[in-house]
């Protein structure tokens, strides 16, 4: 049987957002996300590409649609369980959202019982039937939506041709502080609105038509995507101009031209220094943000030598396939 764990919303942001050569929502078996709110509050809004759960005879009905042994990730939300433990809560929750009318003037002592969240008492009942691990949304829908608004939608059914079409958004790493991301979402006025962009470091050669000629708010890393470009000569800038602007409270996107080899190196760098983490570590944290991520030997040996700068020694094995 599986366990029930907590899903953050930044980890649910980064799920939606991961890429292999199309969006991974495209993928049948990638994502299975269960809203199991009324089905007033799913039709006013819900998280793109969740499906409502129903009710019969006040049980929860698992989508006929979903094989919970072949799904990677498998995430339930309601409005706002912030915890996996049992909570005082009205008796009517359990009732059909069609009895909303009914709901307004009862006594409190009379309708509340020790029971756990929605999204719990749900997620708890799929355990029962997947060896993968469970994940409830912490906060719930109230809080994911107030974090990524722009995930929000009505739209119930999409169709293989709009999920291939799902243009993601950078991968969040330090959440509401540091993104990472490729060339082209650098360029998109929308995602710079969306996250609220206020700074730039670009380690590609191309030129965004963002913050040009602004040493405050641009640092651009010229390197080519190559085995022999030196990146770890501009480490200790890189992470002095990001450290910066996390403390002016600043959102940075970190980008190179596919936002793979480059800016996934700057990244780790930055974190081993800010966190004194080993290049393990922080090579982790980044891949589970954004899975595809993949720095070039070249730039692994960099890493390594600025470990060594970090922490005085070599602690990570690069010779793990895994790098």
């Amino acid at each position: 049987m599986a366990g029930l764990l907590f899903c953050e919303p930044t980890e649910l942001y980064n799920i939606l957002n991961q890429v292999s050569k199309l969006s991974r929502l495209a993928e049948p078996n990638y994502l299975c996300l269960l809203d199991v709110r009324s089905k007033r509050q799913y039709d006013e809004s819900h998280v793109i590409t969740a499906r409502r759960v129903k009710k019969k005879d006040n049980q929860y009905l698992i989508p006929e649609s979903v094989d919970l042994e072949c799904v990677r990730y498998c995430i339930v939300y309601d409005s706002n369980t912030s915890s996996l433990e049992l909570h005082i809560r009205q008796r009517y929750e359990e009732e059909d959202e069609n009895e909303d009318e009914k709901r307004e003037g009862n006594d409190d002592n009379e309708n509340s019982e020790l029971l756990p969240g929605p999204a719990v008492e749900f997620g708890q009942m799929l355990t029962l039937f997947t060896r993968q691990p469970v994940y409830v949304l912490r906060g719930g829908y109230e809080c994911f939506s107030g974090l990524y608004h722009f995930f929000r939608t009505q739209k119930i059914i999409w169709m293989p041709q709009e999920l291939d079409a799902f243009q993601p958004y950078p991968a969040e790493i330090i959440p509401g502080k540091i993104f990472l991301g490729k060339f082209s979402q650098a360029c998109d006025a929308k995602i710079h609105k969306d996250l609220k962009i206020k700074a730039h470091v670009n380690v590609s050669m191309e030129a965004t038509p963002y913050f040009v000629g602004d040493v405050d708010k641009l640092l651009h890393i010229k390197i080519e995507d190559a085995s022999y470009s030196n990146l770890f000569g501009s480490f200790r800038h890189i992470c002095h101009f990001m450290e910066l602007h996390l403390q002016l409270r600043s959102v940075i996107l970190v980008f190179s031209t596919q936002g793979i080899s480059r800016s996934s190196a700057a990244v780790v760098a930055f974190l081993m220094h800010y966190n004194e983490e080993t290049l393990k570590r922080s090579w982790a944290h980044v891949k589970k943000c954004k899975n595809n991520m993949r720095p070039n030997r070249g730039l692994v040996a960099q890493l390594l030598e600025w470990e060594k700068v970090v922490h005085g020694e070599y602690l990570t094995d690069i010779s793990d396939p895994i790098y």
